[in-house]
C-alpha cells in the first residue's frame, strides 16, 4: 500500500496545532489583515490530514473550522460591552464569547462534514478526488448559506483586494470563486502527497523506494503541480476579461445619490440624546446632500429608529416635503400587535410612502435567537425594542420614481441569492443600508467586502449607507468609488447607473454548484462500478 512521508511528520500532536494554525492563516486573508493570497494555500494542510488514511480527521477539522471562523469573526466579540442594554459586565462578557464560540463552531461544523464525506467519497485518482472535494465543499456552502448563520464563505477572502478573480461571481455567483480556491489548495496537496509517497509493504518493514517509483511520483507531483497553476492562472484570465469589459454609463440611466452616515451609536440611539443628534445629523445632512443637486438621499439602517407613522412626522420628513427630493430612510414599521420589521422606506418629495423592503436576514444572537427552545434561556433578546422583530417576506420587489431597486439590510449583505432574486425579477441598481455599532472597522470593512461581491455579481451600481462606516459607492466591477471613514459623521454625493443587464448567474444561479457535484459524484461511482467488474472478471 502507499503512504507518504507526512505521516511521519504530522503526529498524533502535531496534527491539532497543524489544523489550527492554516485555519487561522485562511483568517488572516480578510479584514483586519487582508492578506487575500493566504488563500491559495491555507487550505493545504488540512487536505493532506483528510485523504491520509492513518489520520483521523475530526478534531483536526474542527480545530481548522475554528481557527478560521474564529479568526475572521473575531470582531463578533465587539458586542460587549453590553451594561447599555442594563446587561451586568461579566453577562456582557459572557454573551459575547458565546456568540463568537457558537457561530466559529457552527461554521467548524461544515469542515468536519466535508473532512467525513471526502473520506467516504475518496478515490484512488488524485484529479477525481480533487473534483469531488470542491464539489462538496461547494455544496456544504450552499447549504449552510441557506441557514440563519452565514456570513464566511471562502469566496469573500478576496474582496475587495482580488477584483479579477471575484469576477467568476458573474458566472456562477460565491460558488465559482470557493471552487477554484478549493480546487488550487487541493491540487496542491495532492502534488505534495504524490511527491513525498512511498511504498510500505509490512507493518514494519519499508523496502527503498524503486528509481522507477522515485520517477513516477515527481511525474505526478509535476503533472498536479501545473494543473494547478493552470487553473490558476486561467480563472484569473477569465476574471481579466470579464473585468475589462467597459462599462456602458448613459446619461439616460444615471442617477445623483446622496448618503449621509449619521454616526450614532448604538449606546445613546434609544436616548433623549441620541434622539436630538438623529434629527439633526439626519436632516442637516440630507438638506446639504440636496444643495449639492443630488436625486436621492440613502440612510442607513435605522437611522430613524420610529415606527412610520413617527417618520412620517419627523424634522427629516418635512424638510423632504419642503425640497422636493426623494428619500430611503431606514427605520420600522409596525406588523400587527406586538411585531415589527426592519425596514428601508421610499419617501417621495411629497413626503408619502412610495414602497419599502423589510429585512430578511435578521442577525442572529442579535435580532434573534437561533434555536431560540434550547437557547432562549441562556441568552436574553439583545435587542432595545421590546416589540419581537419578524423577517421580511421572501422575493420582495422594491418599486422607486427611477426604476425597480435592489435591497438589502445589514447582514442580508452574505446572502448573494438574495440580491440574485431582486436583479432576475428587474432591479437596476443597489441599495444597502446598514449598523454596524458596535462591531470594529474589521467587522465594517467585511461588510463592505460582502457588498463589493454582490455588485459584481448582479453587474450593479451599488450605494452603501452605514451608521457609523464603512458607507461607500461601488461600480460594477467592484471598484470602490468613495468610501466614508469609521466613526465618523458624513455626507457624499455620487452618480450611479441604473443597468438591465442579466450575468450568467443572475439568469441561471448557482448552477456550477450542481455541475460539479453530478461531475463528481458520477466519477465516483464510475469507479466503484468499474472496480466491482474488475473483480467479477
Amino acid at each position: 500500500m502507499k503512504s507518504n512521508i507526512f505521516t511521519k511528520f504530522i503526529t498524533r500532536n502535531s496534527k491539532p496545532i497543524i489544523a489550527l494554525t492554516s485555519g487561522i492563516v485562511m483568517g488572516l486573508t480578510v479584514a483586519p489583515v487582508g492578506a487575500w493570497f493566504l488563500a491559495w494555500f491555507a487550505l493545504i494542510p488540512l487536505w493532506i490530514i483528510v485523504v491520509t488514511p492513518k489520520h483521523k480527521t475530526l478534531s483536526p477539522s474542527l480545530l481548522w473550522g475554528l481557527g478560521y471562523h474564529g479568526t475572521a469573526l473575531y470582531w463578533i466579540t465587539g458586542l460587549h460591552p453590553l451594561t447599555w442594554l442594563g446587561v451586568p459586565w461579566l453577562g456582557s462578557i459572557a454573551i459575547a464569547l458565546f456568540a463568537w464560540l457558537f457561530i466559529s463552531f457552527w461554521g467548524g461544523l461544515l469542515v468536519i462534514l466535508w473532512s467525513k464525506l471526502l473520506r467516504i467519497f475518496s478515490t484512488q485518482n488524485s484529479l477525481i478526488r480533487v473534483l469531488i472535494g470542491t464539489a462538496i465543499w461547494c455544496a456544504l456552502e450552499r447549504v449552510w448559506s441557506a441557514g440563519p448563520l452565514w456570513w464566511s464563505s471562502l469566496s469573500y477572502t478576496q474582496s475587495p483586494h482580488n477584483l479579477v478573480i471575484l469576477h467568476l461571481g458573474q458566472i456562477s455567483g460565491p460558488t465559482a470563486v470557493t471552487a477554484v480556491i478549493v480546487a488550487v489548495n487541493g491540487l496542491l496537496a495532492e502534488a505534495l502527497i504524490a511527491r513525498f509517497s512511498v511504498v510500505d509493504y509490512g507493518k514494519k518493514n519499508k523496502i527503498p523506494v524503486l528509481e522507477e517509483t522515485k520517477s513516477q511520483n515527481i511525474k505526478s507531483f509535476q503533472q498536479l503541480g501545473i494543473i494547478a497553476i493552470a487553473l490558476f492562472i486561467f480563472s484569473h484570465l477569465i476574471g481579466f476579461g470579464l473585468y475589462s469589459r467597459p462599462l456602458s454609463q448613459p446619461s439616460a440611466t444615471a442617477l445623483k445619490v446622496g448618503i449621509v452616515q449619521g454616526n450614532i451609536p448604538n449606546r445613546i440611539k434609544f436616548k433623549s440624546q441620541g434622539n436630538q443628534r438623529i434629527i439633526k445629523n439626519y436632516t442637516e445632512g440630507y438638506l446639504d446632500l440636496v444643495d449639492r443637486g443630488v436625486e436621492a438621499v440613502l440612510t442607513p439602517e435605522g437611522a430613524l429608529p420610529f415606527f412610520e407613522d413617527e417618520i412620517i412626522q419627523s424634522p427629516l420628513i418635512t424638510a423632504v416635503r419642503e425640497k422636493g427630493v426623494l428619500a430611503w430612510v431606514g427605520g420600522y414599521k409596525r406588523q400587527g400587535k406586538g411585531r415589527y420589521t426592519n425596514s428601508l422606506f421610499t419617501f417621495t418629495g411629497e413626503g408619502e410612502i412610495y414602497s419599502h423592503y423589510d429585512k430578511e436576514k435578521l442577525v442572529p444572537l442579535g435580532e434573534y435567537i437561533p434555536f431560540e427552545n434550547i437557547l432562549g434561556g441562556i441568552i436574553n433578546r439583545l435587542s432595545p425594542i421590546t416589540a419581537r422583530q419578524i423577517p421580511g417576506k421572501s422575493n420582495q420587489i422594491v418599486e422607486t420614481p427611477f426604476g425597480r431597486a435592489i435591497v438589502g439590510i445589514c447582514y442580508g449583505s452574505a446572502f448573494a441569492e438574495q440580491f440574485r432574486n431582486q436583479t432576475q425579477k428587474g432591479g437596476e441598481f443597489i441599495l444597502t443600508a446598514s449598523n454596524n455599532d458596535p462591531y470594529s472597522a474589521a467587522m465594517q470593512f467585511q461588510h463592505h467586502a460582502q457588498d463589493t461581491m454582490r455588485a459584481i455579481e448582479n453587474d450593479r451600481w451599488a450605494a452603501r449607507a452605514t451608521n457609523t462606516g464603512y458607507s461607500a459607492f461601488v461600480n460594477p466591477h467592484g471598484r470602490t468609488l468613495w468610501i466614508s471613514g469609521h466613526n465618523t459623521y458624513e455626507t457624499h454625493a455620487e452618480t450611479i447607473y441604473r443597468r438591465k443587464t442579466q450575468t450568467l448567474y443572475v439568469r441561471w444561479g448557482d448552477w456550477l454548484c450542481w455541475v460539479l457535484l453530478g461531475l463528481g459524484m458520477g466519477n465516483w461511482a464510475w469507479g466503484i462500478g468499474y472496480h466491482i467488474l474488475m473483480q467479477k472478471l
